[in-house]
């Protein structure tokens, strides 16, 4: 009987315990950010979107206001349009632009909502107008190179 109550004690810790993990491996990948709030969906579209994924934080300094509920192709513009959820107590002037940041060198991708001056908010449908896309790290350091190349070369031929 003394045994048995052991045992049943390691197996509750060690539930308890598959449960934190299970708890930190969802926050980790996103995936817990479950909110129960009203939100209005607007849309935004960028030239490059770099690594941005669905369920990616949406920001107002630095306070999350929403997530990106969707990514597509538009074959007509030749633009990425991204869909976004915003909780419905933050309401944003139409003239707000939306930027396609990084948290730190190499981190997560996230969208940045910064608020214009219009009186008139977006509502549920609108398109943010003014955007700025990602900033790929591949096409900096290449330009940078190229740039020391051309740089390099020019000073030889004098």
């Amino acid at each position: 009987m003394h045994k048995s109550r052991h045992d049943l004690w390691v197996g509750v810790f060690v539930l308890l315990g598959a449960l934190a993990l299970l708890f930190l491996a969802l926050k980790a990948g996103n995936l817990l950010a479950i909110s129960f709030e009203e939100t209005y969906t607007v849309q935004a579209r960028f030239d490059n979107i770099g690594g941005l994924k669905p369920r990616a934080a949406v920001k107002s300094a630095g306070v999350v206001i929403g997530r990106v509920t969707s990514i597509r192709f538009d074959d007509k513009t030749f633009q990425a349009t991204v869909e976004l959820a915003l909780q419905k107590r933050f309401a944003f002037p139409k003239d707000s632009s939306a930027k396609i940041l990084t948290a730190g060198l190499l981190g997560e991708q996230y969208i940045g909502l910064e608020p214009g001056a219009e009186e008139k908010t977006l509502v549920a449908g609108d398109l943010i107008a003014q955007t700025q896309s990602a900033v790929v790290l591949e096409a900096l350091l290449s330009q940078f190179l190229y740039n020391k190349a051309a740089d390099s070369g020019a000073g030889t031929h004098k």
